[in-house]
C-alpha cells in the first residue's frame, strides 16, 4: 500500500490533496500547526475513503527538530513513497518596513522547513530503495514578485531552485522533484474560506476567477502518479493564466494603488 504525507493538510490546498491522493490509493499522514480539528476532518474524509490516515502536529518555526515528525508518520505508516511539502506563511508588509523576526518566520516555515522535511522523506526514500515523488506547493510568486511579499517571494524562489537541484540529486535513486505553483486559490490563506471561486470576477486573470484547491490537488496527485514518472525538475503553474499578464497589466494599469499591499 503506498504511503502520502502532505504537511499542512488541515485546510486549503493540503486537505485537498491529501483526499485526493486517498482517492488514488495512497494511506496518508496529515500534520496541521494551529487548527487541529480541521486536520482531524481531513483524516476523516480519508477514512471514509477506506485508507489510512494518521494525525502529527507539525510546527516549522521549531528547528530542526520539527522535521522528525515526518519520521514518526512515516514510522506509522509503514514508510513513505510521496512528500507533499505544502505548509507555508507570508506576510504583506513592504521590505523597508519588516522586522527580521517577521523575515525570518516566513523563510523558518516555507523554505527551512520545507527542506527538512522534503531531506527527511529522501532519506527514507532511498533507504527503501523503490524510488519517490517530492512535491513542494510553491507559488506564482515562485516566478515572478508581488509588493509586499519579499520574504515569501524570496521563500518560495529558493524553494523552486531547491527542488530543481534534488531532481538533479536524487534522480539516480528514482525519486522525482517538482513543484506546482498556484495562483490565487479560494482557501483560507486567501481569505476566502468556503468561498466558490466560479462566484468570483477577477479582471487580471484570464480564465476570469480564482482557483479551486481541489484544482491544485489534481495537479499534485498527477505528479504523484505513475503517469508523471518521467517529469523531474519542474514547476508546474496552475495560476488561471495569470503569468501571463506582465505586459497587459504594464500597459492597462491606470493607477499606483499596486504600489502598497
Amino acid at each position: 500500500m503506498p504511503q502520502a504525507i502532505v504537511t499542512g493538510s488541515d485546510s486549503g490546498i493540503g486537505r485537498a490533496t491529501a483526499v485526493e491522493l486517498a482517492k488514488d490509493g495512497f494511506d496518508v499522514g496529515v500534520t496541521w500547526h494551529t487548527d487541529h480539528g480541521g486536520a482531524e476532518e481531513t483524516a476523516s474524509e480519508i477514512r471514509d475513503l477506506g485508507k489510512r490516515a494518521t494525525v502529527a502536529h507539525l510546527d516549522l518555526e521549531v528547528l530542526p527538530d520539527a522535521a522528525q515528525v515526518i519520521d514518526e508518520l512515516a514510522d506509522d505508516l509503514g514508510g513513505v513513497d510521496v512528500l507533499v511539502a505544502n505548509s507555508g506563511t507570508g506576510t504583506s508588509e513592504i521590505a523597508v518596513d519588516l522586522t527580521y523576526d517577521d523575515w525570518r518566520k516566513v523563510i523558518s516555515v516555507d523554505l527551512d522547513g520545507a527542506f527538512l522535511c522534503l531531506q527527511r522523506a529522501a532519506r527514507r526514500m532511498i533507504a527503501a530503495g523503490r524510488g519517490g515523488r517530492l512535491i513542494a506547493v510553491t507559488s506564482v510568486h515562485e516566478h515572478q514578485p508581488r509588493v509586499g511579499a519579499a520574504p515569501y517571494d524570496a521563500a518560495k524562489g529558493g524553494l523552486g531552485l531547491l527542488m530543481k537541484t534534488l531532481a538533479l540529486e536524487l534522480g539516480e535513486h528514482g525519486i522525482t522533484a517538482n513543484s506546482v505553483a498556484p495562483g490565487e486559490i479560494a482557501t483560507p490563506m486567501t481569505d476566502q474560506t468556503d468561498e466558490d471561486p466560479r462566484r468570483q470576477h477577477r479582471p487580471g486573470v484570464p480564465l476570469g476567477r480564482p482557483g479551486h484547491a481541489r484544482e491544485i490537488a489534481a495537479t499534485i496527485a498527477f505528479l504523484a502518479s505513475p503517469k508523471a514518472s518521467y517529469i523531474t525538475g519542474a514547476s508546474i503553474v496552475a495560476d488561471g493564466g495569470m503569468l501571463q499578464m506582465g505586459p497587459m497589466a504594464g500597459s492597462h494599469l491606470t493607477e499606483d494603488t499596486w504600489r502598497r499591499p
